[in-house]
């Protein structure tokens, strides 16, 4: 049996992964706490954030899976690096000052950053290093769209498939078969007088409704346009992907981990 502590269990992720976990076999969940006073989850008691540290250490959980912010989820990755327990973080827009205080956290227990959960998504992404590695020349723009209340933007699966890009099209330049000789810029929508430069890459952030993710990479050159294109129907399908990745991380050795490393 797997013991889960869930950060962030009032909010819609954090709601997700204590009743996919409940349903799920072998997994239990042993703590969940909130930033602010909300009622039980799932039929698990919601308690105060601030007593995690405590609680960890009361509690002793396999693993702690966050979906939150970027300051609250620091302070958690750090108590679990405490307690000796994994973590499983799907928080995004993190600076670079904190993603240095996970990394410090990942020298004591296994960590696990993904900026998606949906095992679509990882094949999205290699899909797109091939077709980007496959048409060298063509134009790129890069489309997401979020539910009104998302924070960041663009989004933490864009900035992943922006940086896939990038990689890809240096490759390219090294090896000669990109004709470009400088690196790609991210253009962050248009607007005016705005011919596309050489060696651009469009990002669009969309943020309306309650749309729970959707990703689309645009390629176009040559007299043909090609899409790749994920869309998420359900937040269960990133809270199912967190429990999974939850299930892989334990028992694993400390370091800093990616949802790719369990596909």
């Amino acid at each position: 049996m797997i013991e889960v502590a869930v950060t962030g269990a009032g909010g819609h992720m954090g709601r997700e992964v204590i009743e996919a976990a409940t349903d799920r076999e072998g997994m239990a969940v042993v703590l969940a706490v909130n930033r602010t006073s909300v009622g039980a989850v799932a039929g698990h008691e919601v308690e105060d954030e601030a007593e995690l540290p405590r609680l960890l250490d009361d509690r002793d959980p396999d693993v702690l899976v966050d979906f939150t912010l970027p300051d609250p989820s620091t302070r958690y990755v750090e108590a679990c690096a405490e307690a000796g327990v994994a973590a499983v973080v799907g928080t995004t827009g993190f600076p670079e000052s904190q993603l240095e205080v996970l990394a410090d956290a990942a020298e004591s227990v296994p960590v696990l950053r993904a900026s998606n959960f949906a095992r679509g998504v990882m094949a999205l992404r290699r899909a797109i290093r091939e077709a980007v590695g496959a048409l060298p020349d063509y134009d790129a723009e890069l489309t997401e769209t979020h539910h009104n209340r998302k924070r960041d933007a663009p989004s933490g699966t864009a900035l992943s498939i922006l940086e896939d890009v990038d990689e890809i099209r240096e490759e390219q330049r090294s090896s000669g078969s990109r004709t470009e000789s400088d690196g790609s810029e991210r253009v962050h929508g248009r607007e005016g007088e705005q011919p596309r430069e050489e060696g651009e890459v469009g990002v669009h952030a969309r943020r309306a409704g309650d749309v729970t993710g959707e990703h689309e990479l645009l390629l176009a050159g040559n007299h043909e346009v090609l899409t790749l294109t994920h869309r998420a129907e359900s937040r269960g399908v990133f809270a199912a992907g967190a429990l999974d990745a939850a299930d892989w991380l334990v028992g694993r050795p400390a370091g800093e981990y990616d949802f790719e490393d369990t596909i």
